[in-house]
């Protein structure tokens, strides 16, 4: 499945087969590379496929997540002394925004945010409005860079990954090579050892 189209991915979204989430016996992570140039037209075709599948013909009821406004959320509920860490870093990064980015990567790389998505996935995993949930879609990557690199998301959620239930789509502006993922095609993310499926 390498090298498609936005359209041959929504082919493959809307498929019963690719829908199926038993077969996901080892990896349910699927990622789609796309030019960093093309972020805005990949946003809009996320919102795109959603409301596409949760049509009547499908009913399918596809979560998207945007890994940097969840990491924001998750921010503001965090509380710091008086107020929230959102509030916080924003108060003191012009003044030390080295400090900021430091305390910003610690925030994203711990077990508190990984747990907090998980819990959103859940809680939409759970919902009860009669719809099939086979799709997590995650994008953002780019965003949230330098905080939180993709291969450390995907291999700290692994612990609480249900691969038997959905099927994660992340939307990655870059390409892979090798076992590396070069973000925005300039930025190395490497070491990246967690198999998953290509749909790029």
């Amino acid at each position: 499945m390498e090298n498609i189209s936005i359209q041959e991915l929504y082919d493959y979204l809307n498929s019963q087969e690719f829908q199926n989430t038993e077969g996901n016996v080892f990896y349910n992570y699927y990622i789609y590379q796309y030019p960093a140039a093309q972020e805005y037209k990949m946003r809009s075709a996320i919102q795109d496929f959603k409301e596409r599948l949760q049509r009547p013909t499908n009913y399918v009821n596809a979560m998207t997540l945007d890994l940097f406004q969840v990491f924001c959320d998750f921010l503001k509920q965090e509380k710091f002394g008086e107020g929230s860490a959102f509030d916080v870093m924003l108060e003191i990064d012009q003044n030390e925004p080295d400090s900021v980015t430091e305390a910003l990567t610690d925030y994203a790389n711990s077990d508190m945010f990984i747990d907090y998505v998980k819990q959103l996935i859940n809680n939409h995993m759970q919902l009860n409005d009669g719809l099939k949930k086979p799709y997590v879609f995650i994008y953002g990557i780019g965003k949230i860079y330098p905080y939180l690199r993709t291969n450390v998301f995907l291999t700290k959620y692994e612990k609480d990954n249900d691969t038997s239930s959905y099927k994660i789509i992340l939307f990655y502006p870059g390409h892979q090579e090798g076992n590396s993922f070069s973000l925005f095609d300039e930025i190395n993310n490497r070491n990246y050892e967690i198999k998953s499926g290509f749909v790029s």
